[in-house]
Formats: structure tokens, C-alpha cells, sequence
């Protein structure tokens, strides 16, 4: 990732070969030409989050020199294209003129490559804008530029972590009593709460962490899940033909969030433990412990509109195909809506009558 620019030559012919999503090989869009990306044998190291401090990355992370470019409308921090002065964000669409940056940030340790092709990826962004009800009508010519949707490499992190939590409160136990109101019996349910107390143990494997700023965060979190499983050794091939953006949540900002969303995943834990028909909880306290952590890159399509000022993404998960997006709303497809709701309501109530 040092150079922002991989360009791997065609054995046959010598043009620029680029990764053919689904395939693990390179291909030349002249000649046909492929060539396969070799395996590694090499596993997937973790690293020890106790080794990162204010001063240092992480004694046992590899580091590396990496230039990038950031856009000026949404801060995101992009590789520099290839022999182009001035290139669109893929985020926001927005001009990007090549003012490079060098910056030290910790290599990546994996990546998934692309599976669903850029044809899928656009098909699924047509259905998306069709299915847009109360979108205005102008949101639908955007599924026919085909040239706004990129292939692009997000980073992220993945945390390790062993955890114990102690937690106080209380479990609710349902039942029904009949009682008068209103001059007619009715049954009602109430509950009678009992104290609860208790440690709850689980092990996260590969909690997941997106480390971009550009990316909406509930955006990026409806992707998943990812085939983490089917993650392969990084290697500079697999990016040839798809813009990367470099981390901006550093690994110490990202175990905030990791630990963030542990804590939703323990407090199920904890109710499960309650037990009951209802639980409360006051207290809870976790430990955390032998936390490691990886760099990855995980592969999207996605394509950035401007609608009246405003910048909207649509995204597609490059391996499983998830599609998630954010719209503008037609508040006139809204009120005739609404009105007409309430026309087929007077209507039958008129009937009824």
C-alpha cells in the first residue's frame, strides 16, 4: 500500500491486469489473460493490544510509510488514482485534488476479497431505487449513471477479548389477577420482582470495528455479518482495480467502540442469567482481558449522490451481496399518500353507514 498505485502488467500482453471479483486471479480486460493470486501459508497474526501506547502503534504490529489523499467535503483519507491530478471521492462525490500526505499507520494483516461482481453490485442498486416509494422522482435517474458506483476497500478493526461481568438486579415474575374497572371484570398482569445477582463469562471473537469517519457507522454496522472466516493474508494483488481508504479511528479509538458493542452482547447474557419473565438491571461491571487485535479490509460497492445539498450512500456488501442505503423523502408523494388513506377511509366509514 506504500506506492498508491498497483499496477501488475499482463504476462501475454503487458496491459494493466486488475482483481476479478469471485476469481483469486488477476485479469487483463485486453487479452483475457489470467493470472492466479498464490495462496499464503502464512496464518493471521494477532496483535497484543496491551503493547499500543500514546508514543507507539504497537511493538508487534508491522507499520508501513503509506501515502494518501483527503477529501476536502468529507474528510475522508483515500489512496492518491493512479495518474490522475484530481479524482471523486468515493464517499461524497466531491472533487479530489492529489495533495499527498505521508502518514505511519499500521499495515493491514488481511483482506476479503471482492466476490459479487460490479454488474450484481448495480443491479442491486437499481431494485434498491426502484423499491423507493415516497423517493422523489428525481432519486431514479441516478440508478442509470452507471460510472458513480466503485469498488472500494474500507478499513476496519477486529478485537479479541476474554471478559467476566458482575452485574445486580432484579428478575420479574408475571402473573395474571382479575380485578374490576369501569364497572367490568377484566384480567390484568402484574409482576413480582425478586433481587438477582451474578457473573457472566463469554470469549468475543473477532468483534468488529469500522475505521473510517466517512462511512456512517449504522450504515457500515448493517452490512455485516462478513465470512471473516474466508479472510486471506494481504496481499497488494487483491486491491488492483479498487480504491482503499486508510484508517482514521486509530486501533485505541476503535477498542471504545469494540467495547461498546460487547457490553449490548453481555447485558443479553445478563438477562439470560436473570432469567424470569422481566429483568432489570442496575449494575453491571466487565472485565476485559488478553485483548488482541487485527487490521483488516473488507470489500463494498458503493455510490455517493448529491440530492439538494446533501450527500446519500448506498452501499453493497462485496461478499454476501447486503444492500443498505440512505434516501431523500418526497414529502408531496407523502401528503398525497396520507390523503388518499384518509379518502378510502371517509369511503368505508360512509359505506358503513
Amino acid at each position: 500500500m506504500s506506492d498508491g498505485a498497483r499496477q501488475f502488467p499482463c504476462d501475454s500482453c503487458g496491459a494493466r491486469v486488475t482483481f476479478a471479483p469471485g476469481r483469486d486471479a488477476l485479469v487483463c480486460p485486453y487479452c483475457g489473460s489470467e493470472t492466479h493470486i498464490p495462496s499464503s501459508t502464512e496464518g493471521i497474526e494477532e496483535h497484543d493490544f496491551a503493547s499500543v501506547t500514546a508514543e507507539h502503534l504497537g511493538e508487534d504490529a508491522e507499520t508501513i510509510d503509506v501515502l494518501s489523499v483527503q477529501c476536502d467535503s468529507c474528510a475522508a483519507l483515500v489512496e492518491p488514482s493512479p495518474n490522475h491530478e484530481a479524482f471523486p471521492c468515493p464517499y461524497c462525490g466531491s472533487s479530489i485534488v492529489a495533495r499527498e500526505k505521508s502518514r505511519r499507520l499500521i499495515k493491514p494483516q488481511a483482506v476479503l476479497p471482492f466476490r459479487v461482481a460490479r454488474a450484481e453490485a448495480l443491479k442491486a442498486f437499481r431494485r434498491w431505487v426502484r423499491t423507493r416509494w415516497f423517493a422523489p422522482n428525481a432519486l431514479k435517474k441516478l440508478a442509470r449513471v452507471e460510472d458513480r458506483l466503485r469498488g472500494l476497500y474500507t478499513p476496519y478493526w477486529t478485537y479479541d477479548a476474554g471478559t467476566v461481568s458482575r452485574y445486580t438486579g432484579q428478575r420479574g415474575e408475571e402473573y395474571r389477577v382479575t380485578v374490576r374497572r369501569n364497572g367490568k371484570t377484566v384480567s390484568e398482569t402484574r409482576v413480582r420482582w425478586y433481587p438477582a445477582a451474578g457473573t457472566v463469562s463469554r470469549h468475543f471473537d473477532d468483534m468488529l470495528v469500522v475505521g473510517s469517519e466517512s462511512l456512517p457507522r449504522g450504515l457500515a454496522e448493517a452490512l455485516e455479518p462478513w465470512d471473516l472466516g474466508s479472510l486471506v493474508t494481504y496481499r497488494d494483488e487483491y486491491l488492483s482495480g479498487f480504491s482503499a481508504e486508510r484508517y482514521q479511528v486509530d486501533v485505541k479509538r476503535g477498542w471504545v467502540r469494540a467495547a461498546e458493542r460487547m457490553e449490548e452482547v453481555i447485558r443479553g447474557d445478563v438477562r439470560r442469567d436473570i432469567g424470569g419473565d422481566r429483568q432489570r438491571i442496575h449494575s453491571l461491571h466487565t472485565t476485559h482481558g488478553d485483548i488482541t487485535f487485527k487490521h483488516v479490509l473488507l470489500p463494498m460497492w458503493i455510490c455517493s449522490y448529491r440530492y439538494k445539498e446533501r450527500v446519500y450512500r448506498f452501499l453493497v456488501n462485496a461478499r454476501t451481496g447486503e444492500v443498505q442505503g440512505e434516501r431523500p423523502w418526497s414529502w408531496v408523494k407523502i401528503t398525497l399518500a396520507v390523503l388518499a388513506a384518509v379518502v378510502v377511509f371517509v369511503v368505508l366509514k360512509s359505506l358503513e353507514n
